[in-house]
């Protein structure tokens, strides 16, 4: 049980809230499928089935936001409006304006929301109430926007920061490959990202193959700063820095994968085990990631 995916905030020194405490909170806004014109519905649900809304380990909490949402494809609904626009044409004689038409499609969309198909999907969430961390496993900006809003909603008040560095992940990243410079705790690995800072949005991507270090000069020269950096820490987890401090495609190592409790007897010590393995390193990893950034930015 891994994270994939790193969205990092900060954690208020302020949060003092038990594992409990936060429970409570969040069951006011538990998760419920959505009513029949509820295109998107937020929840809170335990991260482990039949379990509490919170799950706690040594001051680690992990918590979920379910997101349930109607797909109702725009091809469906233009197809069922036209058709309600030839309909209004037949009895009137003349084609739907363009304010009529708009107000038909809105009531295509009324009709049609009941009958959609609705898909779930889950968020973690981690916090670290020792470290004062709060990492989202989304991959996408909206996915962690719509956890701090709901966070927002349920927690008073709002505990989480953004977190800024002395130095920027662009620009150090930038720098790491033009210096070729040694990072401590840290490789380089091999799929890279190079894109202008421009408006012409020209990128160039190394992948599966270590970047030639003149070309990076040259592209560097010419505008170019890293916005993606495949790297490894200590020999124990792999991931792919982005120049917005997210940190993507995390994978723990066999040096990992080999420490992994094996005298746990069943599925909720091994989700325990797993739990305390993951929060630790990932905890390690992050303050050192923040270090080679040059600090947190004051």
């Amino acid at each position: 049980m891994w994270l994939k995916n790193l969205r990092i905030y900060r954690l208020d020194t302020a949060f003092a809230l038990s594992a409990q405490q936060l429970a409570e909170m969040l069951a006011k806004h538990k998760f419920a499928p959505g009513g029949s014109q509820e295109p998107l519905s937020l929840g809170w649900v335990p991260p482990r089935e039949g379990g509490e809304l919170v799950h706690e380990v040594n001051g680690q909490y992990l918590i979920c936001m379910r997101a349930e949402k109607k797909l109702l494809p725009s091809a469906v609904v233009n197809q069922a409006a036209h058709e309600k626009a030839r309909e209004i044409e037949e009895q009137q004689g003349c084609k739907p304006g363009r304010k009529q038409m708009k107000e038909i499609k809105e009531q295509v969309i009324v009709d049609l929301m009941p009958r959609s198909h609705a898909v779930q999907r889950d968020t973690l969430v981690w916090i670290d109430t020792q470290n004062r961390w709060f990492v989202i496993d989304a991959a996408v900006v909206a996915k962690s926007e719509e956890v701090l809003g709901l966070f927002a909603k349920s927690v008073e008040p709002f505990p989480v920061q953004a977190l800024y560095t002395e130095q920027s992940p662009g620009a150090a990243m930038t720098s790491w490959l033009v210096e070729e410079e040694e990072l401590a705790n840290f490789t380089v690995d091999q799929d890279t990202e190079l894109r202008s800072t421009g408006d012409s949005g020209a990128a160039v991507r190394y992948v599966k193959q270590s970047a030639d270090i003149d070309e990076v000069r040259k592209h560097v020269e010419a505008g170019k700063q890293c916005t993606r950096l495949a790297m490894t820490w200590a020999d124990r987890i792999s991931f792919v820095l982005t120049d917005a401090l997210d940190v993507k495609r995390v994978a723990p190592l066999d040096i990992l994968t080999e420490k992994q409790d094996v005298t746990a007897v069943n599925d909720d010590e091994i989700f325990d085990a797993d739990m305390t393995l993951m929060t630790a390193e990932l905890a390690k990893m992050i303050s050192d990631l923040v270090e080679v950034l040059d600090g947190e930015r004051a």
